[in-house]
């Protein structure tokens, strides 16, 4: 299909530019595809978190409430848990129950759950409380309570849902949200299912329901997304510093690597809020995990490191989540990857000068969030740019002006020109300025057969004078390419300042 897609690409523009014929719409109707996926996020310029304060690090801290929601014939499963326990290469015992298992998840609600309770009963902390499992918990429950501590819903059971049918599972996180507002008293602001599907994200997002999401492991910041007219703050988990790794293979084998781990993180991530970007420290626990006392003793030690330091912000992911809401609004502009093709020509189509079939051809290819920036739709419209004929490449050189020549003195440049020209003052030159230029500007035109093209706003008129004077003595083919170059950087400055207002 992609091959397809180029091959009507090339033939569209290439008859459009040689034979002056409108298959604009004939290629609009091409079927684009668009890749879901963002691997940007941030970037190299995250946003100021802004944490109070002034903190150079927020440290979040959840202890994940299971115990009683796990697989178990009782609870109506098809067989016993297997998943994160003491015992090794655990397995499902279908239509039985597992003595050992359920005596293990009892341990993290018998004596885990207390231990931790009593190190970290001041704290901040957000509970991931699986629903069935807080109603099997009423004393934890009001311990939870007493010690303000956020409770945000682990789903209805805790449970696998990657083959879960959507409708079950969008039963079950109304379930989840009726029996945790039933036993809490107050419904959740956050969710994380964990062993989710494909679907778990956006059907807690339809709810309408929750501050942030926390199905995702993709920041050290919260971010926005959308789906359909929902704005769903996430704010990401961790599976690094998370006590899980005590209970899989390559894992912590004992309190001290953990410690470690936790250390170091603090200590990377406390260097980078020192340097201007703060950041979130997130951190996983589980009753019967970290509640064995061997653990709970280099938590104790992690604690007590993370304490030492000035400007450190301990704060559930409720209080992360409103405060991110509050500095960071989500942005409701309609984002490049989700235009349809007269949208997006329209919005980019005069990013390279007077060709907005780049903008045609880059709509077609597969864009996603990832493009949703400067960076991202440059590299969209360069594409196009780069893989055009010479004489299509030819057609945008031409289409620039000359600098400060005939149309600037007649009013007629592009709006983007004009302000380019005008930001190195070539709107104000003297006389002998203008003379000079315009016999450069002829030399040029004549010898390569396109303008001088040059980026402006990278430049000062002496500099843009000694470029005149430096490529003039260049082959054609060394200028060409070096006028696309230009042309290139150009579009860039250009989307920059878009994507800035």
């Amino acid at each position: 299909m992609a091959v397809y897609k180029r091959l009507l690409r090339i033939f569209f523009e290439s008859a459009s530019h040689c034979f002056g014929l409108q298959l604009t719409n004939i290629y609009k109707e091409v079927r684009v595809t668009r890749y879901p996926r963002d691997m940007t996020g941030y970037g190299a310029n995250p946003p100021a978190a802004n944490w109070p304060n002034g903190a150079k690090i927020a440290v979040q801290i959840v202890l994940n409430y299971e115990e009683g929601g796990e697989n178990n014939v009782l609870h109506g499963d098809a067989a016993s848990e297997a998943f994160l326990s003491e015992i090794t290469g655990a397995q499902p015992w279908p239509g039985m129950r597992h003595h050992n298992m359920e005596s293990l998840y009892e341990y993290g609600s018998r004596a885990g759950f207390w231990r931790v309770h009593r190190m970290l009963g001041d704290l901040p902390l957000t509970v991931y409380g699986v629903a069935s499992a807080l109603a099997r918990a009423p004393s934890q429950v009001a311990a939870m309570k007493a010690s303000g501590w956020e409770i945000a819903s682990h789903g209805l059971k805790w449970v696998e849902h990657k083959d879960m049918p959507e409708d079950q599972e969008r039963a079950q996180i109304a379930e989840a949200i009726r029996l945790h507002t039933e036993v809490v008293g107050t419904p959740p602001r956050g969710w994380y299912t964990g062993r989710c599907s494909n679907n778990t994200v956006r059907l807690a997002a339809e709810t309408n329901q929750f501050a942030y999401v926390a199905d995702s492991y993709s920041d050290d910041l919260p971010y926005w997304t959308r789906f359909g007219k929902t704005d769903q703050l996430i704010v990401p988990y961790t599976m690094d510093c998370n006590d899980m790794r005590f209970g899989i293979q390559a894992g912590f084998t004992n309190g001290a690597q953990f410690e470690s781990y936790l250390k170091d993180s603090f200590d990377e991530l406390y260097a980078e809020g020192n340097a201007g970007q703060p950041k979130i420290l997130s951190i996983g626990l589980h009753c019967r995990i970290i509640g064995r006392p061997g653990r709970a003793a280099a938590l104790r030690r992690a604690i007590a490191h993370f304490k030492s330091h000035d400007d450190v912000w301990f704060a559930t992911r409720e209080q992360i989540a409103d405060h991110w809401a509050q500095q960071h609004p989500p942005v409701t502009r309609q984002q490049p990857s989700d235009m349809d093709h007269d949208t997006f020509v329209a919005e980019f189509g005069g990013i390279f000068e007077h060709s907005p079939w780049i903008a045609t051809g880059a709509h077609a290819l597969e864009l996603g969030p990832t493009h949703n920036n400067a960076a991202g739709v440059h590299n969209a419209l360069a594409r196009i740019f780069r893989t055009a004929t010479e004489t299509q490449r030819l057609g945008v050189l031409t289409a620039h002006p000359d600098l400060a020549g005939k149309l600037a003195t007649a009013n007629r440049l592009t709006a983007e020109s004009t302000a380019e020209q005008a930001s190195v003052g070539l709107d104000s030159l003297t006389d002998s300025e203008r003379a000079q230029l315009t016999e450069m500007n002829d030399t040029y035109t004549t010898k390569y057969g396109f303008p001088f093209i040059i980026a402006v706003r990278d430049n000062n008129k002496a500099s843009i004078i000694a470029a005149f004077q430096r490529r003039i003595d260049n082959d054609r083919e060394t200028e060409f390419a070096e006028a696309c170059r230009q042309v290139e950087r150009i579009a860039e400055l250009r989307l920059i300042e878009k994507f800035a207002q």
